[in-house]
């Protein structure tokens, strides 16, 4: 996107833009206060009945007229709040698009490199498992991002399907759990239950287990220690039940914690490290959790003090008392 002139930028604009019709505003009444009084001159000079010649709403059309104005500079910070936000999504969307192409490139560029080996060279077969591992590693990363993007226009077009089943979440996490634990590496999860009792809610099962799969390799892409540790809790809050991801990796800083959920958005996690992912897998995470009338949040200490991801779901269901 061409960068605009310094006069053009829509901020000098809009500053522009209200002075000019303040001006207007100000003018106006300057004129029409000196207009009145040559005319009340030119009445009490020629004995002519005021009534007839000033109109008594006069001070109603200059009240009308500056509600009018005002509606006019609401309608203009309106305009200018949805440029601005337009601006910043396509600024997203750009960086976006740049670091998903890499994220695609990467692993196809790896793939290449791994197949001409295949067909110069004659490996011996403990080299070849080893490299057919690192092949199967990258096309599973690219069917992540590619189910990352079916599933955003998916959920975005409401096409998501399938129904709402009444389902024990502590039993549906802990199967999703050891039904994928391959794909999370060297992974250690531990759950807890306080109470030792199911709790049941209304969940669209595909969508669900899309929540967990992205809170899961979030927890594991954003760590650089040999272990990932994730805690797991079950809880019931006032009107909520509450499901706690709890990870030891490498944070948020605070700054971030709001702007995470939100669609493109990529966080550095520090100046020395730059944004990871596709910025669109926490996003899908709140869609969902919207979807099933819940919220979820992320709380972090800092940088190197892990970070805290809780689903909170209204507790309203009968069987969930």
């Amino acid at each position: 996107m061409k960068t605009p002139k310094w006069f053009l930028h829509p901020v000098l604009v809009l500053i522009f833009s209200i002075l000019a019709l303040g001006s207007s505003l100000f003018l106006y009444i300057y004129w029409y206060i000196g207009v009145s009084d040559m005319l009340k001159t030119v009445i009490n000079r020629f004995g002519i009945n005021q009534t007839q010649a000033v109109a008594p709403q006069s001070w109603v059309i200059i009240l009308v007229l500056s509600l009018l104005l005002g509606i006019i500079l609401t309608g203009i910070s309106i305009i200018f709040v949805f440029l601005h936000k337009t601006i910043q999504l396509y600024r997203m969307q750009n960086n976006f698009i740049n670091n998903f192409t890499h994220e695609l490139k990467t692993p196809v560029t790896s793939l290449k490199l791994y197949l001409e080996t295949f067909q110069r060279y004659d490996i011996p077969r403990e080299k070849r498992l080893r490299y057919l591992e690192y092949m199967i590693a990258d096309v599973n990363r690219l069917t992540g991002d590619i189910n990352r993007i079916l599933n955003l226009a998916r959920i975005e077009s409401k096409g998501f399907g399938g129904e709402f089943i009444l389902s024990d979440l502590v039993q549906f996490v802990k199967t999703f759990y050891e039904t994928n634990a391959h794909l999370f590496g060297n992974c250690q999860v531990e759950f807890f239950n306080p109470t030792g009792r199911p709790f049941l809610y209304r969940i669209n099962p595909s969508l669900f287990e899309m929540l967990l799969m992205n809170l899961f390799t979030n927890a594991v892409k954003y760590n650089d220690i040999e272990t990932l540790e994730i805690r797991i809790s079950f809880q019931r809050q006032g009107r909520h039940f509450l499901i706690q991801f709890r990870d030891n990796g490498i944070g948020i800083e605070k700054h971030h914690l709001k702007k995470i959920f939100k669609k493109f958005y990529q966080a550095g996690i520090s100046e020395d490290m730059s944004a990871k992912g596709s910025g669109i897998g926490l996003y899908l995470v709140d869609s969902i959790a919207r979807i099933h009338k819940g919220r979820v949040r992320a709380e972090s200490e800092g940088l190197r003090k892990g970070a805290v991801f809780t689903l909170a779901l209204p507790a309203h269901h009968p069987d969930f008392t």
